[in-house]
């Protein structure tokens, strides 16, 4: 199966209000996370939730990280493998992701992220970088054959173009992960959607702060997993 891991230890100084608390990943006095990276997916080398070992596996063509192989309909063109390492160290490594962690009683994870509101511009940069590629699935989450270790095309499946599985980038990003995604018309200027890339100053911070203010109905129902994950070490099961 495949998951994504997220590590990092959570701490609070002095005393935590309940409002503070739901500001998991965002307050710096509940969430510090100290580990420098490489270069790999430098845009989170000053504060990062993965490791440079991490950093490094999210771009090699099967990793430990999931044993996931892009290249299950032959080599995906280096265009589209970008945003897929792109992608897996905004999972892996981004520190404000706590407003969409949801939970969820599978047997292989207990959280995961969901509708994270993403930025016009990548999801339709990705999808146009991919159209050209193949694929044999419009799901990526899961029914993979991994009789092997790794992934593979299942039985009765066949390799056909991106946009017969992905028409639209909307489609796609909101397929490919089981809804991981949302697909905004939000552009990068907004502060109302998530960036997978940047350079400089974290602007998804400001977001997910921005999520967290207007209160969002369902992180009320999240509170009680929040403020858990404020005082422990976390080890969240992603995608």
């Amino acid at each position: 199966h495949l998951h994504r891991g997220i590590s990092c230890d959570a701490y609070t100084s002095g005393k935590v209000s309940q409002v503070s608390a739901l500001f998991l990943y965002i307050d710096i006095k509940i969430w510090i996370c100290t580990v420098r990276i490489t270069i790999n997916c430098s845009p989170w080398r000053d504060n990062a939730c993965c490791t440079a070992n991490t950093s490094a596996e999210a771009h090699d063509d099967a990793s430990y990280l999931y044993n996931f192989n892009w290249n299950h309909c032959g080599i995906m063109s280096k265009e589209c493998k970008k945003h897929f390492i792109q992608d897996t160290c905004f999972y892996e490594c981004s520190p404000h992701l706590g407003p969409w962690i949801q939970p969820v009683d599978q047997s292989w994870r207990k959280e995961r992220i969901l509708d994270v509101p993403l930025c016009k511009e990548d999801c339709e940069t990705w999808w146009e970088d991919c159209k050209n590629d193949i694929t044999c699935k419009d799901n990526w989450h899961k029914g993979w054959d991994w009789s092997s270790g790794i992934n593979k095309c299942p039985e009765g499946s066949k390799c056909s173009k991106w946009t017969d599985f992905f028409p639209t980038p909307k489609s796609m990003c909101e397929k490919i992960w089981s809804n991981s995604y949302i697909y905004t018309t939000y552009t990068k200027t907004s502060g109302k959607c998530m960036q997978l890339w940047f350079t400089g100053t974290n602007p998804n911070k400001k977001v997910a702060e921005y999520y967290l203010n207007n209160g969002q109905q369902q992180q009320s129902s999240a509170l009680p997993t929040l403020l858990f994950l404020a005082v422990t070490s976390l080890s969240v099961m992603i995608h």
